[in-house]
């Protein structure tokens, strides 16, 4: 079973400072019918203005990837990590127990885009820890590449879930098949461009979810995507 989640059925806040569209129910956006795909909680994208950014917040219990699309984020938190994001990154903040942090855009000028991605741990209470890695366009070029997992393996960034993401490039004939485990569900997001998804065209902000069989991405046009493969059987909503 496919069901496709148009860009424009998002939600959407624009703060000035910040304007950000929400896949799943977020702050004052509330769809009883979207409150997360299994374990996948939260897709915001995130169009941050120079010298703006998030002041320093909490997260508790909480999965976060950060993956950054144009410009850079600042990032310090309370385990004493400052790094900032550019594209190509990947930035995994595991909250458990508790956690503070801030993210600003601290460009003169530029907006920086990025998601933000929430994935809930198979386990409450754990240590928080942090993790950032840089994957290149030749790694995701014409391919899923592992950007995150449970283990880590193929130097992704690793999280407390069994859910692996992948990221991929696709344009013109270069395609790629996922295959999904029995007991499985799948997530697309076309974060730019666009791309077939099992026969569907989907464009920037477009996603799919599938309970179950195989995701085959083809007929890109200067797409970028985001696969979520996820336990199907993840406590329901």
């Amino acid at each position: 079973m496919n069901q496709i989640r148009r860009s424009n059925e998002r939600g959407h806040a624009n703060h000035g400072w910040l304007d950000s569209y929400h896949s799943f129910s977020f702050a004052d956006y509330h769809d009883p019918r979207q409150m997360g795909w299994s374990a996948l909680r939260v897709i915001n994208e995130d169009r941050v203005q120079p010298g703006q950014g998030f002041g320093t917040h909490g997260h508790r219990d909480m999965e976060i990837i950060s993956y950054v699309l144009e410009g850079a984020l600042g990032h310090e938190d309370s385990m004493g990590n400052g790094s900032t994001i550019r594209p190509g990154d990947v930035q995994r903040l595991s909250a458990g127990t508790g956690i503070t942090h801030s993210e600003f855009n601290h460009e003169k000028a530029g907006v920086t885009h990025f998601l933000q991605i929430w994935i809930e741990p198979s386990a409450a209470g754990i240590s928080p820890s942090y993790e950032q890695k840089s994957f290149s366009a030749e790694q995701k070029g014409g391919r899923l590449c592992l950007i995150a997992s449970a283990d880590g393996r193929d130097g992704s960034v690793s999280i407390h879930q069994d859910a692996r993401v992948f990221a991929g490039l696709f344009d013109g004939a270069e395609h790629a098949r996922h295959a999904l485990a029995a007991n499985r569900k799948g997530y697309v997001h076309v974060v730019r461009g666009s791309a077939g998804v099992n026969g569907s065209e989907l464009a920037a902000g477009d996603a799919l979810k599938a309970d179950g069989g195989d995701i085959v991405i083809d007929a890109g046009k200067d797409a970028e995507v985001l696969l979520f493969d996820l336990p199907g059987n993840w406590p329901a909503r």
